[in-house]
Formats: C-alpha cells, structure tokens, sequence
C-alpha cells in the first residue's frame, strides 16, 4: 500500500480482517500489518512505493457462499471489479473457468483479490 493508515481502513474497516500484529516495513516503523486469513496463510500487508503496480490476482479467497460474502462486502463499500471479456451477474460475480464462481475487488492503490467458490 502506498499509505499504511488507508490500508487499515480499508482491510480492517471494509474487508474486516483482523491485525495479529504491526510492525515495521523497510524506514518506516509501523508499515506493515499480518492479517489473519481464515486459518491458513496470513496476508502481509506493507507500504511500498510499488503498490498496485501489478495487474495480477494477488491473493483468492476460497469461500462456501461467495453471494453472502459478496453482499456483505458490497454493504461496507468494497466495489466489485467487472471485467469486458466476462460476463457477470448483478452482484459482479462470473462463472470460473473449470467451473464454480469468482469475484474480484481491489484495495484503494488497485492491488487485486479474488473470492472463488465451487458453486
């Protein structure tokens, strides 16, 4: 992230992750946040002057009802990426390729995540 404090709003205010802990990223003290993510792998979020440089999927979330999460989401102000070439439905979400669904958003600098469901 360019800036950590809109980094917070957004991951913990918008997208509700929790901080496990704070620390330092390169010259600057308290640039960086680890995020639990669902049990599994924790997200390392840090400002960088490189943020949302790349067009990639950074991070998917694997979620049972992506509908629920894509509505709560949308209520605490995260848009849904639609992208030409697909096809989406109302709430932003399209069938993925081998089937099931898939959303994207991106964080305020354009950094892209996805949530991915088998149905």
């Amino acid at each position: 992230m360019s800036d950590i404090q809109v980094a917070v709003a957004f991951y913990e205010g918008r997208l509700g992750l929790e901080a496990l802990r704070s620390g330092p990223s390169a010259t600057i003290a308290d640039g960086s946040r680890i995020y639990a993510s669902g049990g599994g792998p924790a997200l390392n979020v840090y400002q960088s002057i490189t943020a949302g440089k790349t067009p990639a999927t950074l991070a998917t979330w694997y979620v049972d009802d992506i509908d629920q999460i894509v509505d709560e989401l949308t209520s605490s102000g995260v848009e849904f990426v639609r992208y030409d070439q697909l096809e989406h439905d109302a709430r932003g979400i399209t069938a993925r390729a081998g089937g099931g669904r898939i959303a994207w958003f991106q964080d305020p600098d354009g950094n892209t995540f996805a949530l991915e469901a088998d149905v």
